[in-house]
C-alpha cells in the first residue's frame, strides 16, 4: 500500500526545466517515458532509446540511486581482482547524453493516474507524471532465515559487494600471515559460499584462483593452510549445464583444493561457525551468500498484477497485463519480470534471469516502445539460448551451447571473448581489455584498500588533540 499526498503532485500547467530540453507543460505534446532501475534492462532501454526515437518525440527519464550500470557477470573477476571495479561499470551521464537521470529511488506507482513517486538521494519525495513506465528494477538476493546470515553473510549483486569480497579476503591473509597456527588463522583463512548455481561457482572458483596465486607473496602461509568450501542443497551444480559437463567442474575444483558439499544445508552461520546439516562446523570469516535471487520487493508498493513469485506479469511483447489484458503504457523486462518464453527454453515456461535475456528484452523493448509511439504495431520477444559460459579463475572456464562443450583453457578464452564483446559502449569494452592485458604483463594487482571505509579516520584522531 502506498499514499501519494496530494501538495507533492506537480500540476500539469507548469514549466520544467532539465539540464537538456524546456518544455510547458500545458502545450508539450511530448511524450514523457519513465524507466525505473538502470540496471541491465533500463541501461539497454534508454541507450537504444535514444538512438532509436526522434528528435523531439519523447522524453526519457530513468530513476536509480546509483549513478551507473553495473556488467554483473564481472562481478567474480572483480572480487578476484583480474577487473578494476570502476571498468564494470557504465556511468550513466556519460552514455546517456539525451536522458534526465534521477539519483533516486521510485518508491510507489499508481499507473490508474499514471504517477510515480520519486524519492531522491537528498530531498523530499515528490510525484512524477508519465505517459509510459518501464519497470526494470531488477533482482535482489535471497535468503532464508538461517541464523547468522543477514549478520555475517554478503551477497554478490553490485560492485560494492564485490569490492568488499576481494578487499576482505586480501585483509584476512595479512592477517593470517602474522598469526601462529591455530583456530583463529584457520577462520581467517576459509572461505564459504552458499550455492551452486552460475553466480556461485563464478565466485568460488575466482577466489580459489586469486588465493593460490597470491601465495608466493605470502611465505607464511601454504596451500594446504587455505580452505574452501561450497554448500549446495542439491545433488548437483550448475543447472545450466549437462551433469557431465558440471561433473568436469567439480573434478577440476576438486583438484585445487576446493571442497563442494552436495546434498547439504547450511543450518546455521551464528558467529561465523558454519554449521551443516552433515554434521561438520568450521569457522570462516568470509562467508558469500548466492543461493538465489527474487524480484525487487519495490513491486509490492505499486498496482501493477503480479504473479506467485511477486514478478511483474508480462505479455510476450513485453507489455504489463491483468487477466484483462495488456495495460496501456506499462512495460518491463528484466529480473523482476515474468516474461514468457516463447523459444520452449524457459523454466516453469518463463525466461530464465540473466544478462542474455536482460539485455535482449531491453532492446526489443526500446523497439516495441518506439513503435507504440508512433502508431505502429508491436512484437513478441522470443530468443533462442545461445549457450552459457562461465570463468572459473585464469585460464579456466567452461562453456556449453547445445551439445557442444569445451573446458579448460578454450573456454575461458571463449568466456572473455563473449563478455569482452558484450560489455556495453566502446570506451567501456577498451578499459576491460586493456586491463586484461596489463594483468597478462603484470600480474594482478593484490593491494587491499579496506581503509577507504574510514577515510576520516587518520585526520579526526590528530585534528581534535590539544597542543
Amino acid at each position: 500500500m502506498f499514499v501519494v499526498a496530494a501538495e507533492t503532485v506537480a500540476p500539469r500547467r507548469s514549466t520544467t526545466i532539465y539540464p537538456f530540453l524546456l518544455f510547458n507543460t500545458e502545450t508539450s505534446t511530448v511524450t514523457k517515458i519513465l524507466i525505473v532501475g538502470a540496471g541491465y534492462a533500463g541501461f539497454y532501454t534508454a541507450w537504444k532509446l535514444e538512438k532509436w526515437l526522434r528528435s523531439g518525440e519523447a522524453e526519457v527519464t530513468i530513476v536509480d540511486p546509483r549513478p551507473y550500470m553495473t556488467y554483473q557477470p564481472f562481478l567474480p573477476e572483480i572480487a578476484a581482482g583480474s577487473i578494476e571495479a570502476r571498468h564494470a561499470i557504465v556511468p550513466l551521464r556519460s552514455h546517456l547524453k539525451k536522458t534526465h537521470i534521477i539519483a533516486g529511488k521510485v518508491t510507489a506507482v499508481n499507473h490508474k493516474k499514471k504517477s510515480a513517486t520519486i524519492t531522491p538521494e537528498d530531498g523530499a519525495k515528490y510525484a512524477m507524471e508519465y505517459d509510459h513506465i518501464v519497470y526494470t528494477a531488477g533482482s535482489v538476493s535471497r535468503t532464508f532465515p538461517i541464523p547468522g546470515i543477514a549478520e555475517k553473510a554478503i551477497g554478490l549483486k553490485t560492485i560494492e559487494e564485490a569490492i568488499y569480497v576481494r578487499d576482505r579476503m586480501l585483509n584476512d591473509f595479512d592477517k593470517a600471515a602474522g598469526l601462529p597456527p591455530g583456530p583463529e588463522r584457520d577462520r581467517l583463512l576459509t572461505v564459504v559460499v552458499i550455492g551452486g548455481g552460475f553466480a556461485g561457482i563464478e565466485i568460488f572458483a575466482e577466489l580459489r584462483s586469486l588465493a593460490s596465486a597470491i601465495l608466493k607473496d605470502y611465505p607464511e602461509i601454504t596451500f594446504d593452510d587455505t580452505h574452501f568450501h561450497l554448500i549446495e542443497a542439491m545433488d548437483r551444480i550448475m543447472p545450466e549445464v549437462s551433469l557431465k559437463t558440471s561433473q568436469w567442474v567439480l573434478k577440476n575444483l576438486a583438484q585445487r583444493g576446493a571442497q563442494v558439499h552436495l546434498n547439504t544445508q547450511l543450518r546455521s552461520a551464528a558467529g561465523g561457525k558454519i554449521e551443516l546439516s552433515t554434521g561438520e562446523s568450521f569457522d570462516a570469516d568470509l562467508i558469500i551468500w548466492t543461493a538465489g535471487v527474487m524480484a525487487n520487493p519495490a513491486l509490492g508498493q505499486t498496482d501493477f498484477p503480479l504473479d506467485e513469485r511477486g514478478r511483474l506479469r508480462l505479455q510476450p511483447d513485453l507489455r504489463v497485463a491483468d487477466d484483462d489484458g495488456p495495460l496501456q503504457g506499462a512495460w518491463g523486462a528484466g529480473d523482476a519480470t515474468a516474461v514468457p518464453d516463447l523459444s520452449g527454453g524457459g523454466v516453469g515456461g518463463y525466461c530464465v534471469p540473466n544478462a542474455q535475456h536482460a539485455v535482449r528484452q531491453a532492446k526489443h523493448l526500446a523497439k516495441n516502445i518506439t513503435a507504440d509511439i508512433r502508431g505502429e504495431g508491436v512484437r513478441d520477444y522470443i530468443h533462442y539460448n545461445l549457450g552459457v559460459v562461465a570463468g572459473l579463475g585464469l585460464n579456466i572456464g567452461v562453456f556449453q551451447s547445445g551439445k557442444l562443450v569445451l573446458t579448460g583453457y578454450l573456454a575461458w578464452l571463449a568466456h572473455r571473448g563473449y563478455h569482452g564483446l558484450a560489455m556495453p559502449t566502446f570506451e567501456r569494452k577498451v578499459r576491460v581489455i586493456w586491463g586484461w592485458i596489463n594483468n597478462f604483463f603484470l600480474g594482478r594487482d593484490i593491494a587491499s584498500l579496506t581503509a577507504y571505509k574510514t577515510p576520516r579516520a587518520s585526520f579526526e584522531e590528530y585534528a581534535v588533540r590539544v597542543r
